[in-house]
């Protein structure tokens, strides 16, 4: 399951792998702007997690971290939604794991910089996903671009070891190698 946490709309997608094979089981968005009270966006956030948890049983918990920004009271913000989704799974004994917005984007589209849209179209051929599903909304493909993140960067799935550098890994994968 993947979070991208906000406080006007809070995205999540959710992955299920088979035969190490992922694809999309749901995604969605949380609009929270119409809360005016900060701390009743905050249990409305932690209410639907917990939702999403008890629905999809999901194994891992991917969340987008904060990034740096130049408005101290919105990356407050946005640190307290983060923490109650983060919060929300530890209630179920999830575990977590946090990425930075271009660790994600990366490991979608190769390109640390790479826009929303481009991220979202990349998901969409990932994963096989048809114009009719994918939602407008780009915080719900941030969401499942974290699961789908998680699933690249852990291994723990493909049971594959886990190599230092190319280097390392062309040394003991000869027969995938191209002379």
């Amino acid at each position: 399951m993947g979070i991208d946490p906000g406080t006007q709309v809070m995205g999540y997608g959710i992955i299920r792998v088979i035969d190490n094979k992922p694809s999309m089981l749901a995604m969605g968005v949380m609009n929270l702007g119409k809360y005016g009270d900060h701390y009743m966006k905050l249990a409305k956030i932690h209410a639907r997690i917990i939702g999403l948890i008890d629905e999809f049983l999901p194994d891992e918990l991917a969340i987008e971290a904060p990034f740096y920004g130049k408005n101290v009271q919105s990356m407050l913000k946005l640190g307290r939604a983060q923490g109650v989704a983060i919060a929300a799974a530890i209630s179920r004994d999830i575990p977590i794991a946090e990425y930075a917005p271009l660790k994600i984007k990366m490991s979608i589209t190769g390109n640390g910089r790479a826009a929303k849209e481009q991220v979202a179209y990349m998901l969409q051929k990932i994963l096989h996903i048809s114009d009719e599903d994918m939602l407008p909304q780009l915080d719900a493909s941030d969401g499942l671009a974290a699961a789908l993140c998680h699933f690249y960067q852990s291994n723990v799935t493909t049971g594959e070891k886990k190599y230092k550098n190319w280097k390392d890994f062309a040394t003991h994968n000869q027969d995938k190698v191209r002379k």
